[in-house]
């Protein structure tokens, strides 16, 4: 791939080259310096850009290669003007004197003065070795942001990753939770509880890594809900809606369950049962998702409710994931703790 990128980028200068030979040299019609191409007898201008374009060449990539990378970007910034300069006067003398050479050649004597002619072909080097030196700078930046960006990938990459491990453990100590509040109460619910667990547990660890099918993280989301539903029974009032229009778009798994976690685990304990509320709502229309949680909780002073590495980890998964495509509010509104999120898939 980057050896495909280089001869490409070699036939693309030599392109250039060529055809800025071929227009100034033949096609242009063009006086310069006493030589032209437009003389019945002699295409002069021919000749004359013939080294003419080869002092060009000469002074563009000796900033590209030598002058720029060696002591601009070294901070030996006077060395560096001072042999820019230096070269591209040497340059043009040499190419004056081929010029004068020319002249006797084609018995051109209606020229300029030597000062005029030396001027203007200094005039035309410095412009090219300025041009090297933009090119090289230019390349140089975009170096710097493809490496740049490549570092933010690789940290994104090592933190979502670090992320999702952590959301592992999280969710096997709060199932694990769950079942050991069980066990003594109502064994067979127990039962029950694990074996719906490990289901989840197994789409956690098999589906953490890319993204799937929203219908499909849709429905681990369900089976969660359904799982507290049978260990929370009486105890809460439950409401919650889930649906979706698309079949085809997709989103990065295990958003959405800490959010559905932190309102069973922080739900009010109330003694009046009918005070205990849960609403979970989940809707997709054209590519935008949407999700209300809302829970009642107990007013209780130094209280945390709202979650802990559940809530801190996806905030900023969906910070990494979905930068500037996802709106977040969390929010308390007493008795009520309430999570307002929409992600454009």
């Amino acid at each position: 791939m980057i050896k495909t990128k280089s001869i490409k980028k070699i036939v693309l200068h030599l392109l250039f080259w060529v055809i800025n030979y071929w227009l100034f040299a033949f096609v242009v019609h063009s006086d310069w310096n006493g030589f032209n191409n437009v003389s019945q007898t002699h295409n002069t201008l021919a000749y004359a850009y013939t080294y003419g374009i080869l002092t060009n060449i000469f002074l563009f990539y000796v900033q590209v290669f030598w002058l720029v990378p060696k002591m601009y970007m070294n901070d030996k910034r006077v060395l560096f003007y001072v042999l820019s300069f230096s070269l591209c006067v040497v340059v043009s003398l040499i190419e004056t004197y081929f010029d004068y050479m020319l002249y006797d050649i084609f018995e051109i004597y209606d020229t300029d003065e030597f000062e005029d002619n030396f001027s203007i072909t200094v005039f035309v080097n410095l412009f090219y070795s300025v041009a090297g030196f933009y090119y090289i700078l230019r390349q140089a930046h975009k170096t710097s942001e493809k490496e740049k960006q490549l570092l933010i990938q690789e940290s994104f990459k090592a933190e979502l990753k670090y992320l999702r491990a952590q959301l592992n453990p999280h969710f096997l100590f709060n199932g694990i939770n769950n079942v050991y509040h069980l066990i003594g109460k109502d064994d067979a619910l127990a039962k029950d509880t694990l074996l719906q667990f490990s289901e989840l547990l197994r789409y956690q660890l098999y589906e953490s890594g890319k993204q799937i099918l929203l219908e499909k993280e849709l429905d681990f989301v369900l089976q969660y809900i359904k799982l507290e539903k049978t260990r929370k029974g009486s105890d809460i009032q439950l409401t919650y809606t889930i649906d979706f229009e698309s079949t085809t778009k997709k989103i990065v798994p295990l958003l959405l369950i800490p959010f559905i976690e932190n309102a069973f685990k922080h739900c009010s304990n109330m003694s009046n049962n009918l005070d205990n509320v849960i609403n979970i709502h989940i809707k997709e229309v054209g590519g935008k998702l949407s999700l209300k949680c809302t829970n009642t909780y107990d007013d209780v002073s130094g209280k945390h409710i709202a979650g802990g590495i559940g809530l801190i980890n996806v905030k900023r998964r969906l910070s990494l994931v979905y930068p500037d495509k996802h709106e977040l509010d969390i929010r308390k509104a007493h008795p009520n703790f309430i999570v307002d999120l929409t992600i454009d898939l």
